[in-house]
């Protein structure tokens, strides 16, 4: 009777059902088996999608109704594992086992039914993190296809933090991504940037044909576009929030298209304050400090709250942000550097085993801090354009001095340099004697 109470034991976990076809009911042993040979199935098509068609498995796991089925699925597993593994605990009948053995044929029972059920019921929970995850984040915008071979993303820092008043977008990039290699060039937009241009079918063209000039914010500089169009020209933006946007980073979209004369398909918009959790959740980003950094302060550096000292080292996601944000001991020049540097290690220290193993606080910092209207369909391609951008070095375009001279930009030039760097003129000669 010990053995025979260790063999149920053991094969009601490896094959759940099959310990009540061998000694208890038989229809439950059916409905236990034949959802084993299912979940084996489903298993086997997921590691041959995995293996040979990658990109249409994260589109099928990224799509919301098959995240409601996968949850709804596992918490079944759960309970009909757990319902399993009692009536196994039941036939095996304890009583009539060697005294010896049955603390620890039942101490078996409940190790191996944690890992079954409890793995189940973890799934579960990570299906819906998944599912909230991905609904916070992407928004409502359509599928764009590639101009001229490329997507162009723009990327947009909020500095929400607790000594500001409000969200401005500080830190303004356009990521272009070669649609098929997946190479990528970063283009840094100075925030202080004059005579914004917007784009011809933009509403605020007609506004301001001269460029951003005359404007009813403060200081009419690239950054201020936002708060102008949210405060002032809503309006001229009805649709903008269907789509997963609004009007403020509607216009700021327009704007860098009119600075570098690329068509933006789609926005990327980063909480700075929140960014802090993210690179927690990641354990730290490794970057080298150039110069000595200070933490809060004024321009005189009085109350300075400390330092980030030169060299290499781990940031915790405090000190990344203040990496990012601060600028009084430097220029905003160098300060866009910086935040192109914390970009690429971040992306670089993305890596599917450092996601999976902090999987939740990654998904809670990424909800609140991130926000999109790349459809959620498009995730899986992005997703393999990201592994291509990953495995090349990332260009990057300054459109700072000595390059542009951001109180009087040559706009023509700097649309000439952007275009130029993206699609090198072919140096291949002909003719030769």
């Amino acid at each position: 009777m010990t053995h025979r109470a260790w063999w149920l034991v053991l094969v009601n976990f490896l094959i759940p059902g099959s310990a009540q076809v061998l000694a208890g009911s038989r229809r439950l042993g059916r409905l236990g088996l034949g959802a084993t040979l299912t979940l084996w199935a489903l298993l086997a098509v997921g590691v041959a999608f995995f293996l040979f068609l990658r990109s249409a498995l994260i589109t099928i796991v990224t799509f919301e109704p098959v995240l409601w089925l996968v949850q709804g699925l596992m918490v079944a597993y759960a309970v009909l594992w757990l319902v399993l593994t009692l009536d196994t605990l039941r036939l095996a009948r304890l009583v009539k086992a060697a005294p010896g053995a049955r603390v620890w044929i039942a101490a078996a029972t409940v190790v191996l039914l944690a890992v079954s059920a409890g793995g189940a019921t973890v799934g579960a929970y990570y299906a819906g993190v998944t599912r909230g995850t991905l609904s916070s984040i992407f928004g409502g915008g359509a599928m764009e296809a590639p101009v001229d071979g490329r997507y162009n993303i723009l990327l947009l820092g909020g500095d929400a933090g607790p000594d500001r008043d409000g969200l401005r977008p500080d830190t303004i990039r356009v990521m272009s991504i070669d649609a098929e290699s997946g190479a990528a060039t970063t283009i840094g937009l100075p925030r202080d940037m004059r005579d914004t241009p917007f784009s011809a079918d933009s509403p605020l063209a007609g506004l301001y044909p001269d460029g951003f000039q005359n404007c009813d914010v403060s200081a009419c500089k690239l950054n201020a576009v936002y708060t102008e169009a949210e405060l002032r020209h809503g309006d001229l933006y009805p649709d903008a929030a269907a789509s997963g946007s609004s009007a403020g980073i509607e216009a700021m979209k327009e704007a860098a298209e009119g600075v570098t004369g690329l068509t933006i398909q789609y926005y990327v918009l980063i909480d700075m304050q929140g960014f802090a959790d993210l690179v927690d959740a990641l354990g730290g980003v490794e970057v080298t400090v150039n110069d000595r950094l200070p933490i809060g302060g004024d321009e005189q550096l009085n109350n300075v709250d400390g330092w980030i000292e030169p060299g290499t080292q781990v940031l915790d996601g405090y000190h990344a942000q203040w990496y990012a944000r601060s600028r009084h001991s430097t220029s905003d020049w160098d300060r866009m550097e910086r935040q192109n540097t914390l970009i690429e290690a971040i992306l670089t220290q993305f890596t599917p085993g450092n996601v999976l193993t902090k999987f939740e606080a990654i998904a809670q910092a990424g909800s609140k801090i991130v926000k999109t209207d790349i459809p959620q369909g498009m995730l899986s391609y992005f997703v393999d354009l990201a592994t291509k951008t990953r495995e090349q070095p990332i260009q990057s375009i300054e459109l700072t001095p000595p390059t542009v001279d951001p109180d009087d930009p040559d706009f023509a030039a700097i649309h000439e340099l952007i275009g130029t760097t993206l699609s090198p003129p072919d140096d291949s000669t002909s003719g030769e004697g």
